[in-house]
């Protein structure tokens, strides 16, 4: 099956109402499965049609906001593809954050109103009360007992409400959604999506790489808030006409193990800590135990040994790959039947990507540039702020803020954020290939480098390591992961102190947060 470019979608395009038509021959074929309900492809282009009626009448207009805060359940596609064939716009955000966090995306969004699940309702309420907004009316999912002023059943008003005749006649161009990038460098940025962006992405990476079937079934550990995740478990295989499990639970080893079993997906989406976390895991089910055909990482490069490990015990490649918040996915990956651990692969059909270098010229084959993309699916901007917006939408192309190398061969290796970079007596050194080889060790579950300054005022690395079960911190130890990784890289490029700790500090993505252990490092020196 060769790469195909599908035909750009046509000027008057609503998202949602595209997947509703698309699927309306699967009427009774289930499109999700979560913990306690299935939902069919009719009972879904229903319920998306019903809660556009109930947006209406609630008084929101096209254009305007609608927050989702929500777990992964049923009710989250509905909410967010009921928003868009209204033509109001969803922002989803993420399940994880703080009543501060909600407090500023409330505002700056401007929200006219929210979803929220009922275990989330509490921090919301209390970011409701604390900040500027303007939301008139919060819907509850899976709501119980008496509401709050102001809150609404989101069940019972979509069970009540008449289906939307027709959606609203937006463009392709139009904004759509909103995500909010992940904040692994800092605060996080609205990014605005259009209808046609979505569209891309399945045309794209979705059919060319994914390939999907429709007897496919997919779960992503990543959420729906997540723009990997949104693709994962929305975009692809409603396109698809797929079947989706959701989760809306934390995604542990233990929790995707027993829908591995019990489910059976055929295609599963993870990060790399997660994937190192399964293979850790005393309690791995064996290869004959699952039915996964597929996986897909990214969020972070996934090491070589991890994507080995995994492919000798289940069977089943990892496609590593790389997307990002303001492409909606992944536009560089590895290929099914073509995998080299260790690279990111190679471009997906439709996207081209550069290396330049901080001139701005192209760099050359084997040397560490700044990774551009162009792409029809790149966000239109960042709301409200016009300078972030100039320096990442530069023309046609779009700054990745990833640092890369290519090799002869064509494949793409991945070298850290263009932040994370450290300059070690006058050379430069990539965290990630640094962390790549301390979890080669047998003895290491999970790394993360970054720069410090000596007593001098020299950088020097740090590594700050998280041990498998069993093994105990040490200096022996320390002098052992030293030597590994002298013995695996050129010698200056050993971290030259080594923390033991028990957790790193991730996104809710599973990003490492290494801006978090460099702030720990500075306040320690004060």
């Amino acid at each position: 099956m060769s790469d195909s470019i599908a035909s750009a979608p046509p000027q008057h395009f609503n998202l949602a109402a595209h997947l509703c038509a698309q699927n309306a021959p699967r009427a009774a074929k289930a499109a999700y499965i979560d913990d306690c309900r299935t939902l069919t492809y009719g009972d879904l282009a229903t319920r998306i049609r019903q809660f556009a009626t109930v947006l209406h009448e609630s008084g929101l207009r096209r254009e305007e906001r609608v927050l989702l805060l929500a777990h992964d359940t049923v009710d989250w596609p509905v909410a967010f593809l009921g928003a868009i064939y209204a033509g109001i716009v969803p922002v989803a955000v993420n399940t994880l954050l703080t009543t501060a966090d909600y407090a500023y995306m409330l505002s700056h969004s401007r929200a006219r109103a929210a979803i929220v699940s009922a275990a989330l309702s509490p921090v919301l309420e209390e970011a409701l009360q604390h900040g500027a907004h303007d939301v008139e009316t919060t819907w509850v999912i899976d709501a119980h007992g008496p509401l709050a002023a102001g809150q609404r059943d989101f069940a019972a008003d979509v069970a009540a409400a008449k289906p939307a005749a027709t959606p609203a006649a937006t463009h392709a161009d139009d904004a759509a959604f909103w995500l909010y990038s992940s904040g692994s460098t800092g605060a996080p940025k609205g990014t605005v999506h259009t209808h046609a962006n979505a569209y891309w992405t399945d045309a794209l990476y979705g059919r060319n790489v994914l390939r999907l079937a429709e007897d496919d079934v997919v779960f992503s550990a990543a959420k729906l808030f997540f723009a990997y995740g949104l693709g994962n478990a929305l975009t692809f295989p409603l396109f698809a006409g797929a079947t989706t499990i959701l989760m809306p639970e934390r995604p542990t080893p233990q929790a995707v193990f027993r829908r591995f079993v019990e489910r059976r997906p055929s295609v599963f989406y993870g990060v790399p800590t997660l994937y190192a976390a399964m293979l850790a895991a005393p309690d791995r089910p064996a290869r004959d135990a699952v039915a996964l055909r597929l996986c897909v990482s990214a969020g972070e490069a996934l090491p070589r040994e991890i994507g080995e490990q995994f492919t000798a015990h289940f069977g089943c490649e990892i496609l590593d790959g790389i997307g990002s918040t303001e492409m909606l996915h992944i536009f560089l990956s590895n290929r099914a039947g073509d995998v080299r651990y260790g690279t990111t692969g190679v471009p997906v059909p439709g996207y081209d990507v550069e290396l330049r270098g901080d001139d701005g010229r192209l760099v050359a084959d084997g040397h560490v540039g700044d990774l551009y993309i162009r792409g029809p699916s790149a966000a239109l901007m960042y709301w409200t702020s016009h300078a972030k917006t100039r320096s990442t939408f530069q023309g046609e192309w779009t700054r990745s803020g990833d640092k890369y190398s290519r090799r002869e061969d064509g494949r793409y290796v991945y070298a850290g954020r263009a932040d994370d970079m450290l300059k070690v007596s006058g050379l430069y050194v990539s965290p990630f290939e640094v962390e790549a080889a301390l979890v080669q060790h047998p003895a290491v579950l999970e790394a993360a480098v970054i720069g410090r300054l000596d007593e001098d005022g020299l950088t020097k690395t740090k590594a700050f390591v998280v041990l498998k079960s069993g093994h105990v911190p040490d200096a022996a130890l320390e002098a052992a992961l030293k030597a590994f990784v002298k013995d695996k890289l050129a010698p200056y490029k050993y971290p030259r102190s080594i923390e033991f700790i028990g957790e790193l500090p991730k996104t809710a993505t599973g990003k490492i947060q290494r801006f978090k252990l460099r702030d720990r490092e500075a306040a320690r020196a004060t």
